[in-house]
């Protein structure tokens, strides 16, 4: 029988926060998530009553930037993630136990907490020679992957590691990186793309599970509408700059330094689903077009192979308010003119059809 596990409020308690500071914590909460007032409530009810959930957390072919980007989450703080709103029973890189100790801890929480644990997965499974190019505790990483994944309730793929394959899977991918879901197909997987993803999108995930015990509402890819719903172009402080016509040309021009759109110098935002433009990176103090680079498109399957990060979009239309305001008034003009015309000639050609019928009427009788 599964063991009874504290839920996070009687941690909190323990560790002397107080009624007030729990009620702010949950009202934070509901705003990172994007939720109403109401929200708070729920948020608090949930962490009251139901108990921290057990989490898995593996690392496969990756980089340990996710890791990296979940540790600066501020809202919430991940010590308050992973203290006490979870129960992270297993992550080689976090635990202090090392060796046969760490696997054996591993294989305690799938035992104990069969189908109520989640499984978070860093990086991806490669598949070629048997699995091979990527050992943990002395045998490949997809076995361990598929170990954890048996009696899991969820998937959570954090990173474009996990969810697309990411640089591990670019061409010609000579390990057979693989993505989780092209591997772990009998298990309801959450995508969290992103190289990294964002931490307070990280733990918003984490979050929204925990409170409504449910997976959160998935787009088409597999990614939670919360924080994917919205191309970056859609919220982007220089969007008026990309509406007027006003681009940087070339890196540390006169338009780069007015902070001009980046589009001409290869920015993926016009193309890019994320929340970087509106969440904001290190407590919301910036984001890559802020800090003077294009976006790369890093939470898009395959960023890696469509070419150049400086290469301009092709297909993307801007209007070009203040640089095509002459010829974007003559385009109009010209428009309202030739329909006034096309409108003039089908008047007339009606009238001159009426009166022909008038005309053969007339002679008939």
């Amino acid at each position: 029988m599964m063991e009874p596990i504290e839920t996070f409020y009687d941690v909190m308690r323990r560790q002397g926060v107080t009624r007030r500071s729990f009620l702010k914590f949950c009202s934070l909460t509901a705003a990172a998530l994007g939720l109403g007032p109401a929200y708070t409530a729920k948020i608090a009810h949930a962490m009251e009553t139901k108990p921290r959930t057990p989490v898995v957390w593996v690392h496969g072919l990756e980089c340990t930037c996710c890791s990296e980007s979940f540790i600066r989450s501020a809202h919430p703080l991940v010590k308050d993630v992973v203290l006490s709103m979870i129960s992270l029973d297993y992550d080689d890189t976090l635990m202090a136990a090392a060796g046969h100790q760490a696997e054996a801890a591993l294989a305690d929480t799938i035992e104990r907490y069969k189908g109520n644990y989640i499984l978070a997965v860093e990086g991806n499974p490669p598949l070629n020679e048997d699995g091979m190019f990527c050992i943990v505790g002395g045998r490949p990483f997809v076995d361990q992957l598929r170990q954890a994944a048996a009696h899991a309730k969820a998937v959570i793929s954090w990173g474009s590691c996990a969810s697309h394959g990411c640089v591990q899977a670019a061409r010609p991918n000579p390990t057979r990186a693989t993505p989780v879901h092209k591997v772990i197909t009998d298990k309801p997987i959450i995508k969290v793309p992103g190289c990294p993803p964002i931490a307070e999108v990280m733990t918003g995930v984490i979050t929204y599970m925990l409170t409504f015990d449910r997976l959160p509402e998935l787009d088409r890819t597999g990614r939670p509408k919360m924080f994917y719903s919205q191309r970056i172009h859609d919220k982007c402080y220089r969007r008026p700059h990309f509406d007027a016509g006003q681009f940087v040309e070339a890196f540390d021009d006169e338009g780069a330094r007015r902070g001009y759109c980046l589009y001409k110098v290869g920015c993926k935002g016009p193309t890019t689903y994320n929340a970087c433009s509106t969440v904001r990176w290190n407590e919301g103090v910036s984001f890559p077009i802020q800090a003077g680079h294009g976006c790369i498109g890093c939470s898009e399957d395959g960023f890696w192979d469509k070419g150049s990060w400086y290469a301009r979009l092709q297909d993307v239309h801007q209007f070009g308010i203040e640089a095509n305001a002459d010829q974007i008034g003559g385009a109009v003009a010209t428009g309202v003119g030739s329909a006034v015309a096309i409108h003039a000639a089908v008047t007339a050609l009606k009238r001159a059809q009426v009166k022909r019928q008038s005309s053969v009427s007339k002679e008939e009788v």
